[in-house]
């Protein structure tokens, strides 16, 4: 009974001192931003704490760095102002834990923990690029936006006062713009814009100063040409390099089959070079170099081949047809059998004509040929053509083509042959005609003739082999007159004929009759 008694006892003295060295949890209450440098409140509210104890509430950061503390009395509030610097960025905690050491036994307890983020306003943009100002097409280009002070920053890039957006090649990360593949479209200004707000209400901007980035194009592969030249009794070859794109200056280097011949900086996309030409040595082979970086573009290897023009000289044509099958205009082709570097010149009536006319158009296209795009509505037009061809460096061995005479009525006239076989055709049809017409009456009748044989097999059994066929073509005489008569004689001729017929039919039955 006594034990009982000691232990019940026991048992409520220790249950009232554990419900008096309990601490509650504590509850942290302030804003979720704050800019640098700005003063700003903290509540960290206690519920539950033991009587005659003196808490403690502090407010811990990153790494358990000590924000702010308040020694907390009973029927208070426990309000920490604190000057936000950097490190108060990230998760705060209140911790409660009593002052004296001699409370050993009451357990500390730590607040949920309370995101806080801290905005400096952007400062002082700068672009950060290391790299050379003038790049080539296909290179990388990366540029950086650094900043003086700035947190929580979106970032944008602007070229030539244009915004950037991403695409396969533009690529935004951070701070960094990185461009693959570089083009002559990405040079200009380059501009990085960096921002942050503050409670979606203020906003803090910062731009760079702009930095002029240069997308060089690399020199295609030129095209290589020459032109024959003349000068009393020698000859040279101009030979042009001409690289279609590229960023100048560009370097052409001239190159025969063993050697350079000739190198020059030029501040254009093209270059010549003269060259001397003997026309009784084999040709040689040249190349053109084009070189504003690497790599160096190459053209084709061009024999170096010079063909003086030969007859004989063609001229063909080809007609253009209008409304009612009407010819109105021609293209004449003018060509060389042989000749690397012809000119051609097309003449009316021995006269010369120019590149254009009232009515024509001169369209060379040397060496394959020269054509001429002539319309004959205008009378002016009426004449004789003919073309010469000489060489391009050398007039003395010119030939002509043969001669032809162009009228618009009589392109449009139609040739007597043309008549001829129209109309014969058109004769042969009706004698076609006439001949189907003939052999179907004819077959018509053999087969009416058969039907009445085969009514009479039996007695045509008897009939002498003679004297049927005799019948057949007393028959088929008829049946001929008849079918003539109706082609060449008036209807009226056709239909008494018709009825003489007829009679004669039924005589010749009748003598059938009689003979069987």
């Amino acid at each position: 009974m006594l034990v009982a008694l000691f232990v019940l006892t026991l048992g409520k003295t220790v249950n009232t001192n554990c419900s008096e060295s309990v601490l509650g949890i504590p509850q942290l209450y302030g804003p979720s931003e704050a800019l640098l440098r700005q003063v700003v409140d903290f509540v960290c509210e206690l519920q539950k704490y033991p009587e005659n104890e003196t808490i403690q509430l502090r407010v811990m950061g990153h790494h358990e760095k000590l924000l702010g503390e308040y020694t907390y009395q009973p029927d208070e509030v426990a309000s920490i102002p604190m000057m936000i610097t950097d490190y108060h960025e990230g998760f705060l905690e209140c911790v409660a834990k009593p002052l004296n050491a001699s409370s050993s036994n009451i357990t500390a307890t730590v607040s949920d923990p309370h995101y806080l983020k801290v905005i400096v306003p952007v400062k002082n943009a700068e672009i950060e690029y290391s790299g050379p100002m003038e790049l080539f097409e296909e290179d990388i280009l990366e540029l950086r936006c650094l900043l003086e002070a700035g947190t929580h920053v979106s970032y944008q890039w602007l070229l030539n006062g244009r915004l950037l957006s991403p695409s396969p090649r533009h690529h935004f990360a951070e701070d960094r713009l990185r461009i693959f593949r570089t083009t002559s479209g990405d040079s200009g200004f380059y501009t990085c814009i960096a921002s942050n707000t503050f409670n979606n209400t203020e906003v803090f901007t910062s731009n760079s100063t702009e930095m002029e980035i240069t997308v060089k194009v690399l020199a295609s592969d030129p095209d290589i040409s020459f032109v024959v030249l003349k000068e009393i009794q020698n000859y040279s070859a101009l030979v042009t390099c001409q690289s279609a794109r590229g960023s100048l200056p560009i370097t052409f280097s001239l190159y025969n089959s063993t050697e350079l011949v000739s190198s020059v900086t030029a501040e254009k996309k093209n270059a010549t070079f003269k060259v001397p030409l003997d026309l009784r040595q084999p040709p040689d082979r040249l190349e053109c170099q084009a070189n504003n970086s690497d790599p160096i573009a190459h053209s084709q290897w061009l024999p170096l081949r010079v063909v003086p023009v030969k007859g004989p000289v063609t001229m063909l044509y080809d007609q253009d047809i209008g409304e009612n099958y009407v010819v109105i205009g021609l293209k004449m082709y003018c060509r060389a059998s042989e000749g690397s570097h012809p000119r051609y010149h097309w003449f009316l009536n021995k006269t010369r004509l120019h590149d254009r006319g009232s009515f024509y158009r001169v369209d060379d296209q040397p060496p394959q040929q020269s054509i001429l795009h002539l319309s004959v509505r205008a009378s002016s037009s009426a004449g004789t053509y003919h073309c010469k061809v000489s060489d391009s460096f050398d007039n003395a061995n010119a030939v002509g083509s043969n001669r032809k005479y162009v009228d618009r009525e009589v392109l449009n006239r139609l040739p007597i042959l043309v008549v001829v076989i129209v109309f014969g055709s058109f004769a042969i049809l009706i004698m076609l005609v006439s001949v189907c017409c003939i052999f179907g009456v004819i077959y018509s009748e053999l087969t009416l003739e058969m039907e009445r044989l085969a009514a009479y097999e039996g007695e045509l059994v008897s009939m002498s082999f003679f004297h049927f066929i005799y019948l057949q073509a007393t028959e088929l005489f008829h049946c001929s007159r008849f079918v003539s008569r109706g082609f060449f004689f008036p209807l009226q001729e056709s239909l008494a004929y018709t009825e003489a017929g007829d009679v004669a039919e039924t005589a010749s039955q009748d003598n059938f009759d009689e003979v069987r």
